[in-house]
């Protein structure tokens, strides 16, 4: 392996002493274990240094074959040349922090660098980068800062090209914003100069490897178990659904537990700008749009791919999330033998998503009256599921709504099931419970007609649900 590790032309006929930093050393000292030593105040900076020594590295290894390499085989190659290279630099390194840097470099090589320790911690939700020298994570609903950073601004836009350029994307100064995507589904959202005043922004939401489930998310009490029996059998009895709510509410999340409910022998699309969802039906279409080039063209948008999925035979379109005139094509869908269609919405309340969802149709400059456009709405749309972050940190579903229809030229909404705040904790934590209306909604005839039998006791206002 040490043989095809290396460059060619730097490959020795004599494999038993591998060539290091390209001079002829022996095994012997190659291998000479590493004194451990106290790392004074002014220790190796190892941000810079992996840098360093990553850019050193690439002229001295066969990148070819680099992909193939399992991460243990990778580190054991690696070993003697980063020995060599703290040897030749004399810096003072204990060898704890040699398997530290070790664990770097192949970061540097193979992955996002400094990131990659946040993306394989679990309990991060958010990392928010801030230029290169200020990181900052997501845990349980509170930010915090981190000891993470990067060399410069030109390493922070190295690992930005990589994310960017494996989705296909770009971003430059001619095209300073973009969205895209980890290999995991993560969302990334990317801001540089001149946009950016203070060096690169980028924002990554990060995806739990397993999708949240409904009976998960009432484990953690961001809705009851009254709450999620309705949700499901509503959409088994394909009644459509927006979800509503605020950034990091959690309605991307809340979409993906919804879609697992969703029977699979049908046939789904999804439409997002950058693909995120995890859906885990059998039968899935999934359609990403596609920014303008550089001289502009060939931007495919959300109302292209809505108006294309009509025509791919589907029994359920799911859109991420609508922004503009694509609502007026979601509503369209809805009305024309797609029920059980989802999307999400940003909005306060559910009130609010349907002003929202009004405003957009208006985006898409079609001659509609607000009355038509109200119509639509109401004809289309049956549930509204309102989330929100509360302020110590949790992610709630606020109330379940559903859309009755039209009174003269006001859509008629009526609240099922809310969250009801009783206090707060001196620690800050919310206290509240989950509790029905006492109405109950008029889907439950078409659940009685499937067979589904909804606990009557869910929709009891008196109890805690």
């Amino acid at each position: 392996m040490a043989g095809r590790f290396f460059k060619r032309s730097e490959a020795k006929t004599d494999t038993s002493e591998p060539l290091v930093l390209g001079s002829v050393e022996t095994k012997s000292e190659v291998s000479a274990p590493v004194e451990p030593v106290k790392t004074p105040a002014n220790a190796l900076d190892f941000v810079d240094e992996q840098v360093n020594l990553h850019r050193y590295l690439l002229d001295k290894i066969n990148l070819t074959i680099l992909d193939t390499m399992e991460d243990d085989e990778l580190h054991e190659e690696l070993r003697p040349l980063v020995r060599a290279y703290v040897k030749d630099k004399n810096f003072p390194v204990a060898s704890t922090e040699l398997d530290k840097l070790i664990t770097q470099v192949s970061d540097e090589m193979l992955g996002l660098g400094p990131l990659e320790p946040l993306l394989k911690d679990d309990t991060i939700a958010d990392i928010l980068i801030v230029g290169p020298n200020t990181v900052f994570v997501e845990r349980r609903g509170k930010i915090e800062k981190t000891a993470v950073r990067f060399k410069d601004d030109d390493h922070l836009m190295r690992i930005i090209n990589k994310i960017v350029a494996s989705v296909g994307r770009r971003v430059d100064e001619s095209s300073p914003l973009v969205d895209a995507r980890l290999q995991d589904g993560s969302r990334v959202n990317v801001a540089v100069r001149p946009v950016a005043i203070d060096g690169a922004q980028v924002s990554i939401r990060k995806f739990s490897k397993k999708p949240m489930s409904l009976d998960k998310l009432v484990e953690v009490n961001a809705l009851s178990k009254g709450m999620a029996a309705v949700l499901s059998a509503a959409v088994e009895a394909k009644v459509s659904i927006v979800v509503s709510g605020g950034t990091g509410s959690g309605k991307t999340t809340m979409l993906n537990a919804l879609s697992s409910y969703i029977p699979e022998d049908e046939r789904l699309v999804t439409i997002e700008d950058a693909a995120e969802l995890q859906l885990q039906q059998p039968h899935v279409v999934r359609l990403e749009t596609r920014p303008p080039t550089v001289d502009g063209k060939n931007e495919i948008m959300q109302r292209d791919l809505l108006k294309n999925a009509l025509r791919m035979r589907p029994d359920r379109i799911i859109v991420g999330e609508v922004r503009g005139g694509e609502a007026f094509d979601m509503l369209q869908a809805m009305n024309t033998g797609h029920e059980g269609s989802m999307s999400t919405v940003h909005a306060n309340t559910s009130r609010d998503a349907l002003s929202r969802m009004e405003q957009m149709v208006g985006m898409a400059d079609l001659p509609m009256n607000q009355t038509a456009i109200r119509n639509q709405i109401a004809s289309a749309v049956h549930m509204i599921v309102q989330l929100s972050r509360l302020r110590d940190g949790s992610r709630r579903v606020i109330t379940i709504s559903e859309i009755t229809g039209m009174e003269g030229d006001v859509i008629q909404l009526q609240d099922i099931m809310k969250f009801v705040r009783t206090g707060v904790r001196d620690d800050g934590t919310i206290i509240g419970e989950y509790r029905a209306t006492g109405i109950r909604p008029r889907f439950l005839k078409d659940l009685e007609t499937m067979g589904v039998n909804l606990n009557s006791e869910y929709f009891d206002p008196s109890k805690a649900n």
